[in-house]
């Protein structure tokens, strides 16, 4: 197996919380549900893996604590995504405010 360059291009989003099992990787001999943090694109990976930064969560929904995992992507079972930021648009400009013009006496 060789470490390959991922694309720039994030699997996972900050907000993304996924349940992991043995699909994801065979460390999760007891399967955890994490709320992803961000995924670390600056490390170099096999192919089909991929590291992210989470916090483990209780069952109640609680972060109990944080993590860096490796896992692949393809064995991640999805529990709910986080919107897509949207870039912010050209900034629109506020019509100006007239003040009435003061009396000169």
């Amino acid at each position: 197996m060789n470490c390959v360059e991922r694309p720039t291009e994030p699997t996972f989003r900050a907000g993304d919380v996924v349940h992991l099992t043995r699909a994801a990787s065979v460390q999760f001999v007891r399967a955890i549900v994490v709320r992803v943090i961000r995924e670390l694109t600056d490390r170099h990976v096999y192919h089909g893996w991929a590291w992210i930064e989470g916090y483990e969560l209780s069952p109640r929904g609680t972060a109990v604590a944080k993590r860096g995992l490796f896992v692949m992507p393809a064995g991640v079972r999805w529990l709910s995504r986080a919107p897509v930021s949207v870039p912010p648009g050209p900034a629109r400009a506020r019509p100006a405010r007239r003040r009435p013009a003061a009396s000169h006496r």
